[in-house]
């Protein structure tokens, strides 16, 4: 089931406005000026009506207001709503959060699915670097963080995978998913 946030559907509203030339166009003038709807017809070469449709599209995403002077609506550029919005949606804190409900690990899970038979061994050993990231990433998981292994240890555990265990283990340490120092193997914690 794919349920969007209250926040997720606020993105989409405002991408969804500026999804268009014209809209763009109008945020532009509007951010020089205050127009009415006939003003933005003249500038832009469209019917009033046109620029009416676009208008109210923009004032449900709240990039825009109107306020009555005199027989006309005269509108102008919500620049605190656009400043709030970039602020929100697109510091480094908040961008990862749209993307929050995403399994992170369902590439790794399809991978190791495909390259393990059912004794949890692999056919083969990925020559594709995120394939074999992949696997990596299931394998390194056999050995405690913290814990030291010796190198007979290391390929005892490896083993139970494939038997080149030579490649598996000087991948694990290239990739710095283990750390290697006289003769013994690890698995640190990441910050």
């Amino acid at each position: 089931m794919n349920t969007i946030s209250t926040q997720d559907e606020r993105l989409v509203v405002f991408f969804k406005a500026l999804a268009d030339g014209t809209r763009l166009k109008m945020i532009g003038l509007l951010a020089q000026h205050t127009y009415s709807v006939e003003e933005l017809a003249a500038l832009l070469h469209l019917r009033p009506s046109t620029i009416s449709h676009h208008l109210s599209r923009l004032a449900a995403a709240g990039l825009v207001s109107a306020r009555a002077e005199s027989y006309y609506n005269v509108y102008r550029l919500e620049e605190k709503v656009l400043e709030g919005i970039a602020e929100q949606f697109f510091s480094r804190n908040s961008l990862p959060a749209i993307a929050s409900e995403v399994d992170a690990d369902a590439y790794d899970r399809k991978v190791v699915d495909d390259f393990l038979l059912p004794n949890r061994r692999l056919k083969t050993i990925p020559a594709q670097r995120k394939k074999r990231e992949a696997i990596l990433r299931y394998l390194v998981k056999s050995f405690e963080y913290g814990k030291q292994y010796d190198e007979q240890q290391v390929n005892e555990i490896l083993s139970q995978f494939h038997d080149d265990t030579a490649t598996l283990r000087r991948e694990l340490i290239a990739y710095r998913l283990l750390t290697r120092h006289a003769g013994m193997y690890w698995r640190e914690k990441k910050e």
